[in-house]
């Protein structure tokens, strides 16, 4: 994932931003309850090196006994077909989710126009995960603009209610215009669509800490870098916060610009998270171990 990526992320202030004043009153509005999913973004052997051990045969059955959830990044290249999402949901355990992107043809190539059979095409067969579908997520390309909104609403009303929604757009003026930005959560909020945050080194604007439902979606990018740790130390502190306010979900995805070391700091993540915070999910191993 090279989106976001500098030179020098040692030079980056990755401070976390305080939360936005909505924020606290959206989490008051949680059900006391709190369910942490801490995945990787794919579950390929080529990707996440030092995690599969040899003789590994089945990719996603291995990865599923470590970790409680994926990204499923493969979903944003190629629609998947039916019988592949059946596939996908046999090989993983109970309580396992999926929370996939939403095809290129969708946020890229279409641009949200005319877009409602592909949409209805690609959940008929995401669908398919049942219960082990966490969540759908788009994701704009990043010269996807404000000027654009109407589309945004038009994408949402559309989108089958039956299957939970998170939206991620990157272009810099849905965070430099107060206006647009507002306009923007206010949308989602009223609809129950989940605001991504986005945690990578170049485009600190992304971490605008709107949340527009108690569940908490996080992409985080390490860079590859020992800064990667102290991060995710600062992450656990909001997570803890935002707990105690009344945060029902956790839904963290970890990458990397290179995709090297994922798995490790997956599981330094999830050591910390079940210390700190009472959880109980699997840390996940390595072959470092």
């Amino acid at each position: 994932m090279k989106f976001g990526s500098v030179p020098d992320p040692g030079n980056i202030d990755f401070t976390i931003p305080s939360d936005h004043p909505d924020t606290a009153k959206m989490l008051c509005k949680g059900n006391g309850s709190f369910e942490a999913f801490v995945g990787c973004a794919k579950w390929n052997k080529t990707d996440l090196k030092n995690f599969y051990p040899k003789g590994t045969k089945d990719e996603l059955s291995y990865y599923s006994t470590q970790f409680n959830s994926i990204e499923l990044n493969a979903t944003f290249y190629n629609s998947p077909k039916k019988d592949q999402v059946l596939k996908w949901k046999e090989k993983t355990p109970e309580g396992f989710k999926f929370f996939p992107k939403l095809t290129n043809s969708i946020s890229h190539f279409k641009r949200l126009i005319d877009t409602k059979q592909v949409v209805d095409e690609y959940c008929d067969a995401i669908s398919g995960l049942e219960e082990k579908l966490g969540m759908v997520f788009l994701q704009m390309h990043d010269n996807f603009k404000p000027k654009d909104f109407d589309r945004v609403i038009k994408f949402i009303d559309e989108f089958p209610k039956v299957i939970p929604l998170a939206i991620e757009v990157r272009n810099e003026d849905w965070f430099t215009d107060p206006a647009s930005s507002e306009k923007f959560y206010q949308l989602l909020e009223d609809k129950g669509v989940t605001n991504v945050l986005v945690d990578t080194a170049g485009r600190r604007d992304m971490m605008h800490m709107r949340m527009t439902t108690p569940h908490a979606f996080v992409r985080y990018v390490g860079a590859n870098h020992p800064t990667d740790y102290p991060r995710l130390d600062d992450w656990l502190v909001r997570i803890k916060a935002w707990k105690e306010q009344g945060l029902e979900k956790l839904y963290f995805f970890i990458h990397q610009n290179i995709e090297l070391e994922s798995p490790l700091l997956s599981a330094y993540f999830i050591k910390k998270m079940n210390e700190q915070l009472g959880t109980d999910l699997t840390v996940p191993k390595t072959l470092n171990d």
